[in-house]
């Protein structure tokens, strides 16, 4: 797929090839310690619109997770690394977090959000656990996970800490691998989310 010609926001978003994409809002620190990731199916070119929108619907149906900024600082490199690798497989520019609201791919939002998950109520010692497991699925299982998640508890607020967003968090945070695991299971091909 040729990206030179289309506009890729943030991480890996094309606009103008289908407008479902999450915003991640990073506030300045002076003034929120917290993050926010939130699904959108709809695109607003307009930046100020955007932050309108965000600032008058922080609980509406769209958040997904608010994670402490703590928290954050943990995945952020991890989540960066592994997606902008893989937009370089795919020869797209890469992305970087920022302060502001940062757009990220519909597939990339899911993952992102899944990890947050596992983390938003987790003891911040088990946050290197929740990273290698997560980095340990394939992209489809983290799908997966999260469409089903998502279905049963996915608002932020409501769906904390209940259910399915207990059991990802329980699966990635309880569950110690090594790296040696991770790399040996990405080796293998199940075959079972072969995209056709």
């Amino acid at each position: 797929m040729e990206t030179q010609d289309k506009e890729v926001l943030g991480f890996g978003f094309l606009p103008g090839e289908g407008e479902h994409h999450f915003l991640v809002t990073i506030p300045p620190k002076s003034e929120d310690d917290s993050v926010y990731m939130s699904e959108h199916f709809e695109w607003d070119e307009s930046d100020e619109r955007r932050e309108l929108h965000f600032a008058l619907g922080k609980n509406d149906s769209k958040m997904r997770v608010v994670l402490p900024r703590l928290k954050w600082d943990e995945i952020a490199e991890a989540t960066k690394a592994e997606f902008n690798r893989r937009l370089r497989d795919e020869g797209q520019p890469t992305g970087q977090w920022q302060t502001g609201q940062v757009p990220v791919s519909r597939l990339f939002g899911k993952e992102l959000v899944l990890l947050a998950w596992a983390i938003e109520d987790a003891d911040p010692a088990k946050i290197p656990t929740a990273i290698r497991n997560w980095r340990g699925l394939a992209p489809e299982e983290r799908w997966w996970l999260f469409t089903m998640t998502n279905a049963a508890t996915g608002h932020a607020v409501t769906g904390r800490n209940k259910g399915w967003r207990k059991a990802v968090r329980y699966a990635l945070t309880e569950n110690p691998v090594s790296g040696s695991d991770v790399e040996s299971r990405k080796e293998m091909d199940f075959g079972l989310f072969q995209q056709t």
